[in-house]
């Protein structure tokens, strides 16, 4: 099969993984290696870095076959569709052929899994290996890891790679035994756990060497890295019954336990030939927006679970509104806020305030008492934000004693989000 009809199939059975984002990675030191790439700058799939950076990738499997019959999966074993596969050299040759035409600036590869879990694995270290060692390749790179592995194999990709992926696939034993019965969620936490402790004791090794004093002179040897820019993880939203709050309660516990930088939240898609087993339409995405933002909340703004996930009390989030504003609306007793003296824990609870705005509220109200002018000037939106808080030149008065009108008058249009926007 030539090359670019390959590409065509894998590039596409690739679309379906959404953890590529390549935030969390340094620059590799390619000026005094001689090498090539970087995984800084502009650029095909595009990934968003936290500061808001674009990083094009490669976004390719190393073949759509599997010997896995994933119910939810285009690619399972029953799927009645074309295959291909890549051979090692095939995805070197392209990932530096596309980084050389400045398409790309790094490579994201999964695969299926072939003959077995350590096979697999192989090929895809030997990727990495090669571009590394071989074509000193600096730029990003993220394999995505088999947790049936060995952690022989699991060391070696994490000397090579960024970043490190395992997929939970689904938020629950039950939801993977009945629509993935080959996985284990054993084994894949794990995997998981493997690799938690394999990159904190990079950094620990790191930091120690950096605070040696070189010996005669001699320069320093720096420790090795291991996946620097950690591990992330993907969740199936909407294939199977798991409500919202035991969606994020997994991902609480991954964050918690495994300290992974980002997990995923993909919505499920129908597909070809689609087992009964599956619902026979997808969820909203608004649903899947609403995830990311909740998530946001957890890991950035104090709030609980039980906060965020029970306003409707079925476990599910809003759709018409987002999590931080529902909870607002569900509690105007801690309202309005007066944001010339409020603490901080208090400013994170007011819906149009973002991380980056309540800082600059902290150290604006330094310098005297805030007005609605001053909030004009941090571009926040102000029709969000104004029936929450107390100024020097505003009070909402009676904003707050029919939060449902105010809901009503506050929920925008439905629409489909930007998946990484900040809750604010």
């Amino acid at each position: 099969m030539e090359t670019a009809r390959k590409l065509s199939i894998l590039a596409d059975a690739a679309k379906y993984d959404a953890s590529c984002a390549s935030s969390g990675a340094g620059r590799r030191d390619s000026s005094r290696s001689g090498g090539i790439g970087s995984t800084e700058g502009m650029g095909i799939c595009h990934s968003y870095t936290p500061d808001g950076r674009c990083v094009s990738l490669l976004k390719i499997l190393l073949t759509n076959f599997c010997v896995y019959d994933c119910a939810y999966c285009v690619n399972r074993v029953s799927s009645n569709v074309p295959r291909a596969r890549f051979t090692v050299d095939e995805v070197v040759r392209l990932t530096l052929d596309f980084y050389r035409r400045n398409y790309i600036e790094g490579l994201f590869l999964s695969s299926g899994i072939i003959r077995s879990g350590d096979y697999t694995m192989e090929q895809l270290v030997e990727v990495a290996r090669r571009l590394r060692e071989e074509h000193r390749f600096a730029g990003y790179i993220h394999l995505k890891t088999i947790p049936e592995a060995s952690p022989e194999l699991l060391a070696a990709a994490g000397r090579y790679a960024d970043r490190l992926s395992i997929n939970v696939e689904l938020p629950t034993e039950q939801g993977l035994a009945a629509l993935a019965p080959e996985k284990q969620l054993p084994a894949i936490r794990g995997a998981m756990g493997e690799l938690r402790w394999r990159i904190e004791e990079s950094k620990q090794a790191r930091k120690a060497a950096t605070g040696t004093a070189t010996v005669a002179g001699a320069p320093r040897r720096r420790a090795p890295r291991f996946s620097p820019a950690g591990q992330s993880t993907q969740m199936i939203v909407g294939a199977d019954g798991a409500n919202d709050r035991t969606i994020l309660s997994m991902a609480d516990n991954l964050y918690g336990n495994y300290r992974l930088r980002r997990v995923y939240y993909s919505a499920f898609s129908p597909i070809p030939d689609a087992s009964s087993k599956l619902p026979p339409r997808a969820p909203p995405l608004q649903r899947e927006h609403r995830l990311y933002q909740a998530d946001w909340l957890l890991r950035f703004y104090g709030y609980r679970i039980e906060e965020i996930a029970d306003g409707r009390g079925d476990g599910m989030l809003d759709l018409d509104v987002d999590p931080k504003l529902g909870w607002a609306l569900r509690h105007p007793d801690r309202f309005p806020v007066d944001l010339n003296t409020a603490a901080k824990e208090l400013l994170l609870r007011v819906p149009g305030l973002g991380l980056r705005n309540v800082e600059r509220v902290i150290a604006a109200r330094r310098h005297g008492r805030l007005r609605v002018a001053d909030l004009a000037r941090l571009r926040a939106p102000l029709s969000k934000l104004l029936p929450f808080v107390q100024l020097a030149d505003h009070h909402p008065r009676r904003a707050l004693d029919d939060p449902q009108a105010l809901r009503a008058k506050l929920a925008p249009p439905p629409q489909q989000g930007s998946l990484f926007d900040a809750a604010a």
